[in-house]
């Protein structure tokens, strides 16, 4: 089993509440368990390797994807549930137990994100974390301090069996 608690104090700046480190299994827990999930995925998603994971991902749990910036061609012609949304828009909507979602069937109660930036969705997830109800679940391979929960900083190739091992428990 990959380690994906580790290195968890790298590159962060601890505000009041971090996000708890966690393993493969209890993502997969926790994604089984969401009543409305939505795997959110930026542009990084476009390497084959996390491509071809990331819809795994959607396909075994049967979630939606939310796929941001240039990456919803990647989606085209691959059985999954992908539309497009700017991942700053998603972030304020997620704000609103009123607003439809993507699919027009309500808000969700629990995000997944895949390939971003992270300087630039801890920034979107610290208005999630402190306006919404909404979990955060990052299984990317950088630490996100203002998810929910997440894996720590990680290398590629360990990403890659911490997916793998996602995908299995699902």
């Amino acid at each position: 089993m990959v380690d994906t608690t580790k290195n968890t104090k790298l590159f962060t700046s601890y505000g009041v509440t971090t996000s708890k480190a966690i393993n493969p299994d209890i993502a997969a827990k926790m994604i089984s368990k969401a009543k409305r999930p939505l795997l959110v995925v930026g542009t990084g998603v476009l390497r084959p390797e996390i491509l071809d994971r990331a819809i795994k991902i959607a396909q075994k749990a049967n979630i939606p994807i939310a796929a941001t910036g240039s990456c919803l061609n990647g989606f085209l012609d691959k059985d999954v549930d992908a539309k497009y949304i700017n991942v700053h828009q998603l972030g304020f909507y997620l704000t609103d137990p009123a607003w439809p979602g993507l699919d027009g069937k309500g808000n969700y109660d629990t995000i997944i994100v895949l390939e971003f930036k992270k300087y630039y969705i801890n920034q979107v997830l610290s208005g999630v974390r402190n306006f919404s109800k909404v979990k955060s679940i990052s299984i990317g391979k950088d630490y996100i301090q203002n998810a929910t929960m997440s894996f720590g900083n990680i290398s590629r190739e360990d990403h890659y069996a911490a997916l793998d091992e996602l995908i299995n428990a699902l």
